[in-house]
C-alpha cells in the first residue's frame, strides 16, 4: 500500500480548513454552513473516485464503491464531521478522510472490490450545537427520536428544525433498517495518552467503556464565615470534599481500566465570607465491565449517602446517563489484528475510554475500530495532534482491514 505521508497531510489540512470561525482549531457544528460545505465537498472527492454518492433524509453522506461480485454486501467505514467548539484536525474526520485515503489506494492498487466499500460521513456526534448527541448514527439505524430535537435550540436562539431545514434536509420519516452493512470499521485519534506513553503507533480496540454520570447536590445551612464556629457548621463544600477524596482514593485502589472524575463544582452562594449551603458536583465513572461498574458506583452513592447524614447534609443524587460498556465483535478485531501482525505492525489491543460512533454501530452490525496515537493525550483543543507517519500508519491498517474484508 503506498499512501504518501504528503497525501495524508494534505488530505487533513484541507477538511480541517473548512470551519466557521477563523482559527485556532476548526469549529463545524452541526447544520452550519462549514458542516455543508465539508459534507458537499467531500461528496465531489468520493465522486471523483467513481464512487456513487447520496445524502439521507439528516444529512448522513454516503459514498459507495460497488462490488463486482457481491454488491449486496456492505463493508462500511467513516466517522462524524462535525467538530467541537474550536476543536483539532483529526477527531472524528480522521475516520473520513483515513477512509477515503484507504478506498483510493485500494482502487489503484487491487481495482474493485468483491463486496461493496462505503464510506460515511455522519451528520453529527459530538453535540456543540445543540443538546443531543450520536444525531448521525442513531438515524441510521432508526434510533433518533423527533421528539428529543423539535424544541432545540442553539446558543444564538436558532432551532433545530429551522437549522436543519437551511441546510436542505429534514426528519426521516421514512426509516429502512439497512441489513447490507457486514462490518463497519471506525479509525479515530485515540484522545489519550496510553498509545504515545507505551510507544505503540496502532490501537485495536476490543471495547468502549460504559459510563455513568451523576449531578450530585449537597444542602446544608449557609452562614457567616467569621461567626459561626466549625462545630456549628452544615458546610457542603467540606461535605464534597470529603466524599471526593475518599471516593478517588477507592478509585485508584481499584486501578485500571477503572476512571472516575470530579468535574464541576458549583458552591452556592459561591462567595468568600459565607459558609456554602449548598453545593452541586458533577460524578463521571467509567470501566469496561458493566457489572463491575455497577457495584463501584453503588458503592459510592452509599458512601455519599453515610458521610452526608453524619454531617447532618441532605444528598440528592442524579444518575442521568448510564450507558453500558459496549465490546467490539471477536471477528473484526481478529482481521484487524491478524493484518497488524502480517504487516508487522507496532500495535496493541485495547479498549477505548471516550465514546464514539462504533458504540451505536456494534450492537447491531459487526464493528471494529482502530487508533492512533494522540500527542500528549489532547483532544477536543487546537492543540490536538498525531504524527503524520503515525496517522498513515492508522490508515495503512484500515486499508489492509478493508481489503481482507471486502476483497
Amino acid at each position: 500500500m503506498d499512501i504518501s505521508l504528503s497525501e495524508v497531510k494534505e488530505t487533513m489540512e484541507w477538511l480541517s480548513s473548512i470551519s466557521d470561525d477563523i482559527g485556532p482549531g476548526t469549529t463545524r457544528l452541526l447544520y452550519s454552513p462549514s458542516w455543508l460545505q465539508a459534507q458537499k465537498e467531500l461528496k465531489s472527492r468520493f465522486e471523483a473516485l467513481g464512487m456513487k454518492c447520496h445524502f439521507d433524509a439528516i444529512g448522513n453522506l454516503y459514498g459507495t464503491l460497488e462490488g463486482a461480485e457481491m454488491p449486496e454486501k456492505t463493508i462500511a467505514t467513516g466517522s462524524h464531521v462535525d467538530t467541537v467548539v474550536r476543536g483539532g484536525k483529526l477527531d472524528g474526520q480522521l475516520g473520513i478522510f483515513g477512509g477515503y485515503l484507504a478506498v483510493k489506494n485500494l482502487l489503484e492498487t487491487c481495482g474493485k472490490p468483491k463486496k461493496s466499500l462505503q464510506i460515511i460521513s455522519m451528520a453529527e456526534e459530538e453535540g456543540s450545537r445543540f443538546p443531543y448527541v450520536f444525531w448521525g448514527s442513531k438515524n441510521i439505524f432508526g434510533l433518533a427520536k423527533k421528539e428529543d430535537v423539535v424544541n432545540l435550540k442553539d446558543a444564538d436562539g436558532i432551532s433545530f428544525v429551522e437549522a436543519m431545514h437551511k441546510c436542505g434536509f429534514d426528519f426521516n420519516t421514512e426509516f429502512k433498517a439497512r441489513k447490507d452493512i457486514e462490518a463497519f470499521v471506525e479509525l479515530h485519534i485515540e484522545q489519550g495518552n496510553f498509545l504515545e506513553e507505551e510507544n505503540f503507533t496502532v490501537g485495536v480496540v476490543n471495547s468502549i467503556v460504559g459510563q455513568k454520570r451523576y449531578n450530585i447536590t449537597l444542602k446544608g445551612e449557609a452562614n457567616h464565615a467569621g461567626t459561626t464556629l466549625m462545630r456549628y457548621r452544615k458546610d457542603t463544600v467540606e461535605c464534597m470534599a470529603r466524599i471526593v477524596t475518599q471516593s478517588i482514593d477507592k478509585a485508584k485502589a481499584a486501578g485500571d481500566p477503572l476512571v472516575l472524575t470530579f468535574g464541576k463544582v458549583v458552591p452556592k452562594p459561591n462567595t468568600v465570607n459565607v459558609v456554602p449551603g449548598e453545593t452541586l458536583f458533577t460524578m463521571d465513572c467509567r470501566h469496561t465491565d458493566a457489572d463491575f461498574l455497577q457495584t463501584f458506583t453503588a458503592g459510592l452513592e452509599s458512601d455519599m449517602k453515610e458521610i452526608a447524614a453524619d454531617m447532618g447534609i441532605v444528598i440528592e443524587i442524579d444518575n442521568w446517563m448510564n450507558e453500558s460498556p459496549v465490546l467490539m465483535d471477536k471477528k473484526v478485531v481478529d482481521i484487524i489484528e491478524g493484518v497488524c501482525k502480517e504487516k508487522q505492525m507496532n500495535y496493541k489491543v485495547m479498549h477505548s475510554g471516550a465514546g464514539h460512533d462504533s458504540q451505536i454501530f456494534a450492537p447491531r452490525v459487526p464493528t471494529g475500530m482502530i487508533f492512533v496515537p494522540s500527542i500528549k493525550g489532547i483532544s477536543h483543543n487546537p492543540a490536538e495532534d498525531t504524527k503524520v507517519e503515525d496517522l498513515r500508519e492508522g490508515i495503512k491498517a484500515l486499508t489492509y482491514t478493508l481489503h481482507a474484508l471486502a476483497y
